[in-house]
């Protein structure tokens, strides 16, 4: 796409928000699949329904930056305007209406809270300008329709029905997720993970992750029953209102079923009447099938992962399966005990965020590692592996 740095009929706005139109315009979004006029718009923010289904709130476009602003004041209806990302151009939108947004009811409708002091809030909120603009899109976005693409070419090559949607971040990979992915195959004929693939920087990238799953997925399931594809996780997931998207999007590219664990922030349990409620109990024209299932963790007298449903044992003997808890040993360097997160998959993280981390890799790894007496090469990967075989030894503890 040719530059559009001086076109004064444009509007800049950043990857994420060309992600989310995408989204919309492949029709994942669907019963939304335009950007809204200022009249819907403030009907679903309201009555959180959109042509008879939930959708937790509008689906808008309003580019913060003064640039910007004064680009949508001086729009007139049917005007075409370009849509450019790093100075390219990505998209144009044919101007149908412009109107005044409030930007702090904005996050309050996505996040539920309008505090600046929420990291969500803040970084949506300075990405929100005072305008917003509908009217019919197009966007050169292609990794939506990859996805797509993937997941139909992978439910024709098995002939799958039963097709389950787990949306995961592995950020890391635990015993606990493997779990998870092990029983939903049980009842379903394809699993499809949705590794997310946020738009802020992080250590622990998209690539590094979708590293360590497929690692799993290749050498210890089924072949052919999952896949791996990300999911743009975009500022609409990033609320309270994650779970009803997720639902939605499912559904959208062809799930039939949506796994999720109970212990999920956004499922919302509560009792109403002497039963159990949650979210989804709420949700009107969604048809995908809810499967809620029961926090698992490591119990030190089963000796074995458990679910906190069928263990008989007290909280006081369980090892819970705590991302960021793992995530902070992996930050410092320490491989996590394999009862937590499988060796071959702390390794990868581990040999990825700390490379050329041992001055003398070859003399360590001769020292402490026992071998056939040939010279061979060996990476760090294999030496964080070998390492925690040593740990795992109980003839001396």
């Amino acid at each position: 796409m040719k530059s559009s740095r001086k076109n004064e009929k444009a509007l800049y706005i950043d990857k994420e928000a060309l992600a989310t139109l995408a989204l919309a315009k492949e029709g994942l979004l669907n019963p939304v699949t335009h950007l809204m006029a200022e009249k819907e718009a403030k009907e679903v923010d309201e009555k959180k329904i959109y042509k008879g289904k939930t959708f937790p709130f509008s689906f808008i476009l309003a580019p913060s930056g003064k640039r910007n602003e004064k680009v949508l004041k001086n729009a007139k209806p049917n005007e075409i305007l370009d849509l450019v990302v790093e100075g390219k151009k990505v998209g144009e939108i044919s101007v149908k209406e412009v109107f005044k947004i409030d930007p702090k009811k904005r996050v309050k409708n996505i996040y539920g809270t309008d505090d600046l002091s929420h990291p969500g809030v803040q970084d949506t909120f300075k990405r929100l300008g005072n305008y917003a603009i509908s009217g019919g899109y197009w966007v050169d976005f292609s990794e939506v329709k990859k996805t797509k693409d993937m997941i139909k070419k992978a439910k024709k090559t098995i002939g799958a029905k039963s097709v389950a949607a787990i949306m995961m971040a592995a950020k890391p990979l635990h015993r606990a997720h493997e779990r998870l992915i092990r029983l939903s195959l049980e009842n379903s004929e394809l699993i499809v993970i949705f590794l997310l693939k946020p738009y802020s920087k992080d250590e622990f990238t998209y690539e590094l992750r979708f590293k360590a799953l497929n690692y799993f997925v290749k050498n210890y399931l089924p072949k052919n029953r999952v896949l791996i594809v990300p999911l743009e996780n975009t500022y609409i997931f990033a609320g309270f209102n994650e779970v009803i998207l997720d639902a939605i999007v499912a559904q959208n590219f062809g799930c039939n079923k949506l796994i999720i664990g109970k212990n999920h922030a956004g499922v919302g349990l509560y009792y109403d009447k002497n039963s159990i409620k949650s979210v989804f109990d709420t949700i009107k024209g969604v048809n995908i099938e809810i499967e809620t299932i029961s926090e698992f963790v490591y119990c030190n007298e089963c000796k074995t992962l458990v679910s906190t449903n069928t263990c008989p044992h007290g909280s006081h003997h369980h090892i819970s399966y705590n991302s960021e808890s793992i995530l902070e040993l992996l930050k410092l360097g320490i491989l996590p005990p394999a009862v937590l997160v499988r060796k071959e998959i702390s390794a990868i993280m581990l040999s990825e965020l700390f490379p050329n981390r041992f001055k003398n890799l070859e003399k360590l790894y001769y020292n402490f590692i026992p071998f056939s007496g040939i010279m061979e090469e060996h990476s760090e990967k294999d030496f964080y592996i070998e390492l925690m075989k040593l740990y795992q030894t109980t003839s001396l503890t």
